[in-house]
């Protein structure tokens, strides 16, 4: 008997609605080439690898079947939606993720109908769902609002702040818990699936509404009698006794990668009359490709890596990483120092706190996704006489800016903020760039404020932070690699609101923030060449500023240029101020401000998103030619150059 040939399902899909069109039967076989495609186009490009190939399966019963884009589907963070984009008109891009022009790593409402919320951070997609559910309530329409949440985004308050919130929505508001990490399951198996089926379906909703009815007709000493051991037996069972308190419906466990249990469970909660419904599904990261099943991070973030193989792409031997450099500082700082501590939010190699918990384990404190708590419990640490680093990613660290004010800045106490991914970061793109801390620190009285140039720099920065017990101080570096400037073996105690010198010249002075120095000091040979004699100061602190130096150095040049890797409000806001409060520039000086311009950057190679931002070398060389008059000879014209 001849075999029949096997037919490719993924080419005939290009939105759900030709899902939708397939038998049950075939969707075993359209997810294994739906994770095929996914590692065949993250090997090609890079990105998040682990948590997508965990929801391969319940991508695509979700949108097999919900009514998707018109029931509204939200994904948590986004990092695990390559399956979703591939079904959803997007396949043909897939191998553009996170380059410039191409695909968003996460999801974005630009991109497609299919999106209809953007998240790159944790813990938004129940608030969000709960937004759609209740619109489409209150205009009559069909929608419902579909969150897809992480065990780890469970940790955020946000979450149940959305979910104690929750009951207006009905049966339009699905929480899907996707548990990964085992966390709260216990074992899946044939047993919890029949019994998630069960307690999902019409029959026993039918009847636990014909009992409920029943009950509420007998005295209010037995129907809480009553209710109280439905709970405790299906708890007994199932699990979900707190989602229950919260007021919603608890389906599971069920095993996320078995579409025989997912499809029943799921189209039974479509059809009840309900109300918020929570399923726990449990996945396993990097499931289907051996690599990442066998990964220690079961590639959550990989760069492009042999498919076979599954080796990463390795680059070359460079300067070490900023976070690494942070963390291994901090570790040996600790080493005399037994009151110094650090704390991450669910980030610590990210943040470098990895290498200071391998050497202090008990003075190490990943606090899950929850911000907020850092700060605070940071605030709580300091107050008892400790020296507690909050290493938070700038963009991260804006989730928890209340308490920065009100528990910190206020109270003064001295939580060191050691702030990562400063600036722009590339291949995540706005979502990730750290574009305004400066801008919302430097605002705040009692905060101190420091920016490092280069490696070195750091080092000294993070021992300047341990040492200073005035108050709040922060100091940010960049993404990636450093600048290869070797590093001290012996920290310097930075003086508090006083830079340095570079470079010194006599017409224009460039007074840099952070690690754009090496593009300032790149403009001043250009400008050098072109007989324009450059000052480059590396101001080291935006806040205190170093206010002699600036005086300075604005009475000795004709044109002065601050550069910073953050937006409008920052370094040059407070350096104009400075200045128009003295009077320096009152005799004429030019003063110009180059600063990341008021927009979201997309996803880039990070050159080119400075490129783009007009912060690198050239741009600040036309910048000080514009502002003298010159032509790009260095010749005066006598008149404004234009663009």
């Amino acid at each position: 008997m001849t075999q029949s040939p096997y037919t490719p399902l993924l080419d005939q899909v290009d939105t759900p609605d030709d899902l939708r069109r397939l038998k049950p039967e075939q969707l075993r076989q359209l997810a294994d080439e739906l994770r095929t495609e996914m590692i065949d186009a993250v090997s090609t490009s890079g990105g998040h690898l682990g948590s997508g190939l965990g929801v391969v399966e319940l991508t695509v019963a979700l949108h097999y079947v919900f009514n998707t884009p018109e029931d509204k589907l939200v994904w948590d963070v986004g990092h695990q939606c390559y399956p979703h984009k591939i079904i959803t008109g997007r396949r043909d891009r897939i191998r553009t993720l996170r380059q410039g022009g191409g695909l968003s790593g996460f999801t974005k409402r630009s991109e497609s109908e299919y999106d209809p919320f953007g998240a790159a951070h944790s813990s938004t997609s129940i608030s969000a769902a709960l937004g759609f559910a209740i619109a489409n309530k209150l205009q009559g329409r069909p929608g419902r609002g579909i969150a897809v949440i992480g065990d780890g985004s469970m940790s955020a308050g946000m979450a149940y702040e959305a979910m104690n919130n929750a009951a207006q929505a009905g049966n339009r508001l699905i929480v899907i818990l996707n548990d990964n990490d085992m966390s709260i399951a216990p074992p899946v198996g044939g047993l919890s699936a029949y019994l998630a089926r069960m307690v999902s379906s019409s029959e026993y909703l039918g009847i636990r509404s014909l009992a409920s009815r029943a009950v509420k007709k007998m005295s209010r000493r037995l129907h809480d009698t009553i209710g109280k051991a439905e709970e405790f037996t299906r708890g007994l069972v199932t699990g979900g006794t707190l989602f229950e308190e919260l007021g919603f419906y608890y389906v599971g466990p069920i095993d996320g990668h078995n579409l025989d249990h997912l499809l029943p469970v799921l189209e039974n909660v479509r059809d009840t009359s309900e109300g918020p419904v929570l399923i726990h599904v449990v996945t396993e990261k990097g499931k289907g490709y051996a690599p990442a099943e066998n990964s220690a991070d079961k590639y959550h973030g990989v760069p492009k890596f042999n498919v076979v193989t599954g080796e990463k792409s390795k680059s070359a031997p460079g300067a070490p990483a900023y976070q690494d450099v942070f963390g291994l500082t901090l570790a040996k700082l600790a080493e005399t120092d037994d009151r110094i501590c650090a704390i991450t939010a669910a980030m610590p190699s990210g943040t470098g706190v990895d290498k200071f918990a391998k050497a202090h384990p008990t003075r190490t404190f990943d606090v899950g996704i929850a911000e907020q708590h850092a700060v605070t419990f940071a605030a709580g640490l300091a107050a008892e006489g400790m020296r507690p680093f909050a290493a938070i990613y700038s963009t991260f660290l804006q989730r928890a800016y209340d308490q920065v004010v009100h528990d910190v800045c206020i109270q003064n106490l001295p939580v060191r903020f050691a702030i990562d991914r400063a600036g722009l970061v590339g291949a995540d793109g706005a979502t990730h760039a750290g574009s305004f801390d400066v801008t919302y620190l430097a605002t705040l009285p009692n905060m101190v404020v420091m920016a490092a140039a280069d490696e070195a720099e750091l080092v000294h920065m993070t021992y300047t932070a341990a040492e200073y017990d005035a108050g709040p101080i922060a100091f940010r570096y960049p993404r990636g690699n450093g600048t290869g400037v070797p590093l001290p073996e012996v920290p310097v105690k930075l003086e508090i609101g006083k830079g340095r010198l570079v470079r010194e010249g006599t017409k224009v002075a460039i007074l840099s923030l952070g690690a754009r120095l090496t593009e300032a000091l790149k403009a001043a040979d250009t400008l050098e060449a072109k007989g324009l004699s450059t000052t480059v100061a590396d101001l080291r602190f935006a806040k205190p500023l170093d206010e002699d130096l600036i005086a300075k150095l604005m009475r000795t040049h004709e044109v002065i240029v601050t550069v910073e890797e953050g937006a409008i409000g920052g370094l040059g806001a407070h350096v104009l101020t400075f200045a128009s409060d003295t009077g320096l520039t009152d005799n004429g000086l030019k003063v110009r401000t180059l600063r990341l311009p008021d927009t979201f950057i997309d996803h880039d190679d990070p050159m080119k998103q400075y490129d783009e931002a007009g912060l690198n070398a050239p741009q600040i060389v036309d910048t000080v030619l514009k502002a003298l008059k010159h032509n790009s000879a260095g010749v005066e014209t006598g008149e404004e150059v234009r663009a």
